[in-house]
């Protein structure tokens, strides 16, 4: 039985793929959504022959807002699923001192991921049905001195995905927000992330997968960090602004 095809934004990324390996193993056909997709070939050769699904390559640039409805509808067939895992964390040093790498920011985790998912959204709507799935991040859950730039952006995101998933709940579309804590992946390279907290990309496409199949809203990849971020909204401004985080 044929279940549909899931378009993935940011394939290149490591969640991505590994995302789009997740639903082929499911069955489902699968669209590659990056700059220069056709560095993806061999990506889309070896899903398509793993999973005897079909993998198409597609031309997406996610601050090129005004090409997102042309992209759209040129697709070979209006996805089931769509999941965006775009993002760019940059340096907050680089980001607090320089305005244009501060935008880069903003724009490749807000603007150019909502640009496309609203555009997305009101296809859907008029079908009506379907799965958005935004990667967004628990860094948007409370500015901190150490990332307040990459995570205003995902921060706008979040709450971006928060009201799609209210507007289109009554169309049988669900909204599902994934907000990962660290990942050991490409962006993350150099950093010394603690392993208790932190997630590979299987793990993050398993939930993936796992969140759109039983229709949830918001979910952490690893359940401690509903913790921890419960903590950290809780501190008192006057002591937060004295820590390190």
């Amino acid at each position: 039985m044929k279940k549909g095809s899931v378009l993935i934004l940011g394939a290149r990324s490591d969640i991505g793929m590994a995302v789009a390996h997740r639903f082929a193993q499911a069955g489902y056909d699968i669209q590659l959504a990056a700059r220069q997709a056709f560095s993806l070939d061999d990506a889309r050769s070896d899903l398509q022959v793993r999973n005897s699904v079909m993998v198409t390559l597609h031309e997406f640039d996610a601050l090129n807002s005004q090409s997102h409805e042309a992209f759209v509808t040129t697709l070979p067939a209006l996805p089931l699923i769509v999941v965006c895992t775009v993002g760019f964390m940059g340096a907050q040093k680089e980001n607090a001192g320089n305005m244009a790498s501060a935008s880069l920011v903003m724009r490749s985790n807000f603007e150019g991921p909502a640009s496309i998912l609203g555009i997305l959204a009101n296809h859907f709507e008029h079908r009506g049905s379907g799965t958005l799935v935004g990667v967004s991040s628990v860094a948007g859950e409370r500015g901190r001195a150490s990332n307040y730039v990459y995570g205003a952006a995902k921060a706008g995101y979040t709450a971006f995905l928060s009201g799609l998933r209210n507007r289109l709940s009554r169309y049988n579309i669900n909204v599902v927000t994934v907000l990962p804590g660290f990942v050991d992946t490409k962006m993350t390279a150099g950093m010394q992330l603690p392993k208790l907290l932190t997630a590979q990309p299987a793990h993050v496409a398993d939930a993936i997968f796992v969140a759109v199949t039983q229709g949830k809203n918001t979910i952490y990849i690893k359940s401690i960090w509903r913790l921890i971020m419960a903590v950290i909204r809780i501190i008192p401004e006057t002591l937060f602004k004295r820590m390190t985080l």
